[in-house]
């Protein structure tokens, strides 16, 4: 079956061609190496026709292009593979561009790499207002760069300081952004693009149908300085950005950066394109991008998923219940009615209710400002939320998320409360951190109605949500939680109950074990450094902590060690941090760290003393400040898997540890780093520091001791 399809249109007395991008049996349109010679076979055609003009369009609902085929870059393993590959696709796109006649691209949905490279190559751009249309080139989040000519055509298209905003940070921009760099020529709404469409052929082919070859004119004293004198400059920052951003972990970008420095301004573009294909090559068959390619699929395996292996389906949720109007019951409000779904929250006191709708408000009037949604749209999303004291409304709804105070009685009875003022078949979830989701379904009348929906602070921004699956809820409830989740724009892992579940289990022993490292004479800077800089955490485990919430971490490790007091162990100065009711972490503008409005200041020195321990005199390496705490996880996590089925596959461990920790994407995961360096390996090392630091916690679990032994991989 053909990929694209080819047809013709009569305007006028003229005829057009028009391409249309439909794989068969996939959802989205991707540049596969048949899909290439099958456009590319189109275009030759097209050489020699005598059509006035040619039309790229897509068949898919809310796809134009999403890109090349990441299997086939994964597949690659040298540079002159690379190479022959990839200069097939820039030999087409430059064959899109050379042709005789005008070409125009309908971009409606998705737009990215490689379909991105596809419309530059085009003379003309009309793109859909649609919530699905962005366009982009986000290859650097693969840890490559685009290489169908993308960081030659989109500087020549928008200029300089827009193109490398784009490129750099592998950037998709919504309609309204690409229109205003000038990527795309007009926005106009999906029920308007055809009609819109052959207006604009109209007047292209009365005024002689000739080809438009945009060359990019800097408007503005500033731009013109920028563009020229002042170049140099642009470069400059572009690359300390770039360095601030990656801390040198992620070498795309800064290749990608000097494939534009090298070719910015240069005439010849064959030169110019070999230029890209050679940085592309060499970036492509780093670990660094295939470690990002394997978390790109890890992503893409959610959006296939239901959550469970039957093939029962989730039910549709459009109203939502919110029990709780704190900071965590404000932001799954927020999240749910900006993917439109109608929220009911509930709280004992107005006053709390308010909250909750101040925090809703704020941050749609942040992307307001940034010019994100209009007023409009503004107005539509705060009438999805409303605030009561009672149970008015809850028949109408679907699920209910429980976000009240982390008590186990009160919940129960909560819990049962709610059930008998919702439908029979309704769903009710508990957002709770630490406590058993099978002992809280005690409260729940009908329990397979019950499950776990685990979101992560802040809300808004964490995209992970742990899926608790308790041992009597139903297939329908697990998939119909797993599909609110996706629907809330979130990454959901089902997850079964266990103390901790997945994240927490495996993050309480790395962060327990840095207080260890304080203990024993580390520094905070020292040991948060080593974590950020040279490990490429998003922060190190001591202001984890205090972004956390100091008691509350106390808490949980409490419970953990209740679990499982065979191997855990809470420092003694953790235990003394808790009573320190104006030392809790960020909450209070005071914990290992100083805070001024929320933002991280200096380390407060004081804590030492506070803690009754000495100045530290950092008697320790980086290297077994990393090792200690990261290998904590890697051995709780062989328990986690092997031992107590929390989750069924490493994948499953490697997303949740990206989605809510911030786990070193270019690392490609936990269990994928486990493999990198060899269970073996983590078990040396384990054994050597519980040995010499008497810490029986770092001893070798019996699930990595097997896998060390059978020189196993998580991965297979």
């Amino acid at each position: 079956m053909s990929a694209i399809n080819l047809t013709t249109k009569k305007i006028g007395n003229d005829e057009i061609a028009i391409l249309t991008f439909d794989l068969p049996n996939e959802k989205v349109n991707k540049l596969s190496t048949p899909v290439m010679t099958e456009l590319k076979a189109h275009i030759e055609k097209l050489q020699t026709s005598n059509y006035k003009m040619v039309v790229f369009k897509s068949a898919k609902p809310k796809i134009f292009i999403a890109g090349a085929d990441i299997e086939e870059i994964q597949k690659l393993k040298t540079p002159q593979e690379v190479q022959v590959a990839v200069s097939s696709g820039q030999t087409i796109f430059n064959q899109i561009e050379d042709l005789p006649m005008p070409t125009l691209a309908l971009v409606h949905g998705a737009c990215a790499g490689g379909g991105c490279e596809l419309i530059l190559a085009c003379d003309y751009r009309i793109a859909t207002d649609d919530s699905s249309t962005r366009i982009g080139l986000p290859e650097t989040k693969l840890g490559i760069l685009p290489g169908f000519g993308g960081c030659i055509r989109l500087p020549r298209t928008v200029g300089l300081q827009a193109s490398l905003d784009v490129i750099l940070a592998g950037k998709l921009l919504n309609p309204k952004k690409a229109l205003k760099i000038g990527l795309v020529d007009y926005v106009v709404h999906v029920n308007l693009l055809d009609g819109f469409a052959e207006t604009q052929i109209q007047k292209i082919l009365a005024g002689g149908a000739k080809k438009r070859r945009k060359t990019f004119q800097p408007r503005g004293v500033v731009n013109k300085l920028l563009e020229g004198p002042l170049k140099g400059v642009v470069f400059k920052k572009a690359r300390e950005g770039v360095l601030k951003a990656t801390r040198g972990h992620y070498p795309a970008p800064l290749a990608a950066l000097d494939v534009v420095r090298k070719t910015y301004g240069m005439s010849d573009r064959t030169r110019a394109l070999q230029i890209e294909l050679e940085h592309f090559a060499e970036c492509a068959v780093t670990d660094i991008s295939k470690n990002l390619i394997h978390v790109f699929y890890l992503t893409e395996m959610v959006k296939k998923q239901t959550g469970v292996s039957s093939d029962v389906k989730g039910k549709a949720v459009k109203q939502l219940g919110v029990l709780g109007a704190g900071t965590m019951g404000g932001g799954i409000a927020y999240v749910a009615a900006d993917k439109g779904i109608g929220v009911r929250v509930k709280d004992i006191s107005y006053e709390a209710n308010a909250k909750a709708l101040k925090h809703a408000r704020d941050l749609w009037a942040k992307l307001v400002k940034k010019k994100v949604i209009d007023n409009y749209q503004f107005t539509q999303k705060m009438a999805l939320v409303s605030t009561g004291l009672d149970f008015a409304g809850f028949k109408n709804l679907d699920v209910t998320v429980e976000a009240i105070v982390e008590d186990m009685g009160i919940k129960q009875k909560v819990i049962g409360q709610t059930a008998a003022e919702m439908r029979e078949d309704a769903i009710i979830v508990t957002n709770t951190s630490s406590l058993s989701v099978n002992e809280m379904a005690k409260g729940h009348p009908r329990p397979e109605y019950f499950a776990g929906m685990h979101f992560f602070s802040p809300v808004h921004k964490m995209p992970l949500v742990e899926v608790i699956r308790g041992e009597k809820s139903s297939d329908e409830t697990i998939a119909t939680v797993f599909e609110l989740a996706k629907k809330m724009g979130k990454m959901p892992v089902v997850v079964k109950d266990g103390p901790g579940f997945l994240v927490n289990r495996l993050l309480l022993p790395y962060m327990a074990e840095a207080a260890f490292l304080l203990a024993e004479g580390m520094s905070v800077e020292k040991v948060d450094k080593a974590y950020v800089n040279q490990f490429g955490m998003p922060m190190g485990p001591f202001e984890l902590m205090d972004s956390v919430g100091l008691d509350v971490c106390v808490k949980v490790l409490n419970i953990f060690r209740k679990a499982f007091p065979d191997r855990v162990e809470v420092p003694a100065l953790m235990e003394k941090l808790e009573k320190n009711k104006a030392r809790l972490g960020q909450k209070t503008n005071l914990g290992f760290y100083k805070y001024e409005g929320g933002r991280k200041t200096e380390v407060d020195q004081s804590i030492y003393a506070e803690l009754g321990i000495s100045a530290p005199t950092n008697p320790y390496s980086d290297q077994e400040c990393l090792e200690r705490g990261v290998f904590a996880m890697i051995n709780e996590s062989a328990l986690a898997l092997d031992q107590d089925k929390i989750v069924d596959t490493p994948h499953e461990v490697d997303l949740a540890m990206i989605m809510g920790t911030g786990f070193p994407p270019f690392r490609g995961g936990l269990m994928k780093y486990a493999d990198t360096i060899g269970a073996d390996y983590v078990r040396t090392q384990l054994t050597k520091y519980a040995t010499e630091r008497k810490a029986n916690r770092l001893k070798p679990s019996s699930k990595l001791v097997e896998r060390a032994d059978k020189k196993a991989r998580f991965y297979n």
